[in-house]
C-alpha cells in the first residue's frame, strides 16, 4: 500500500513539474510587420489652383504676376490643375551629346514637403551650357514616391515669356512641365530623359 502510494505520489509531482516548466516557457515572438511602402491613398491628391501656382512661379522667380499669369494661362489650357510641384535649381551642358543635374524640393498638400533629384543624358543638335532655376509642375502624380522613375521629353523651349520657357516630359499617364529661367549660352535641341532620384547620382543612366 506504501509503495503503491508512494508511486502515485512521485507520478504526480512529475507532471506538476512539467506543467510548471510549460507554464514559464516565454512564448515566441512574433515577426515584426515590415512597414508600409509610401503609395496611393484611397482618396485623389487635391490640386493646386492658377492663382497659387502663378503666385509660387512669380515669387519663385522673382517676375511680375502678369508675366507669370500669360504663362501658367497656357500650361492651364493645356493640362488642368496640377496635383504637385517642384521648385529647385539645375546645370546642364552638350555638345552634342549632354547632361543634367538637378535638386529641389517637391511640394504635394497634405504632404510633407520631399527632397528630390534628378539627372539625365540628352542627344542631338545641341551645345553649349546653362543654369536655371526650374519650377516643374506635375500632373496626376498621387503621391510623393511616384516621381521616381524616368521621364522622357524634348530640350528646348516650347514658350518663352519674361525669360521663362518651357517643356513636357511624360511616363505612363504623370506629366512633368518644367519651367526654367537662367543662364548662359546654349543653341540647339535635343531629346533625352530625365531620371528622378532619391538622392544624387554622378552616373545619369
Amino acid at each position: 500500500m506504501d509503495r503503491r502510494l508512494l508511486i502515485l505520489s512521485g507520478l504526480a509531482a512529475a507532471a506538476g513539474g512539467k506543467a510548471l516548466a510549460q507554464g514559464d516557457r516565454p512564448e515566441p515572438s512574433r515577426p515584426s510587420e515590415p512597414p508600409r511602402p509610401s503609395g496611393p491613398d484611397d482618396a485623389p491628391a487635391e490640386s493646386y489652383s492658377d492663382s497659387e501656382i502663378v503666385n509660387g512661379v512669380s515669387d519663385f522667380f522673382g517676375v511680375t504676376a502678369e508675366d507669370a499669369g500669360t504663362l501658367i494661362e497656357r500650361i492651364f489650357r493645356a493640362n488642368g490643375r496640377p496635383t504637385a510641384y517642384i521648385a529647385g535649381t539645375e546645370g546642364s551642358a552638350a555638345f552634342f551629346f549632354g547632361l543634367r543635374y538637378g535638386e529641389g524640393l517637391l511640394y504635394m498638400k497634405g504632404r510633407p514637403r520631399l527632397k528630390v533629384y534628378w539627372q539625365g543624358p540628352t542627344g542631338g543638335f545641341d551645345w553649349g551650357a546653362d543654369g536655371a532655376r526650374v519650377f516643374t509642375l506635375c500632373y496626376n502624380l498621387q503621391y510623393p514616391d511616384a516621381i521616381f522613375r524616368r521621364f522622357p521629353g524634348v530640350d528646348g523651349s516650347a514658350y518663352l515669356i519674361g525669360g521663362m520657357g518651357f517643356n513636357y516630359q511624360r511616363a505612363e499617364d504623370i506629366t512633368l512641365v518644367p519651367i526654367r529661367a537662367g543662364g548662359g549660352l546654349r543653341l540647339g535641341a535635343s531629346i533625352g530623359y530625365l531620371a528622378y532620384s532619391r538622392q544624387r547620382n554622378l552616373i545619369p543612366l
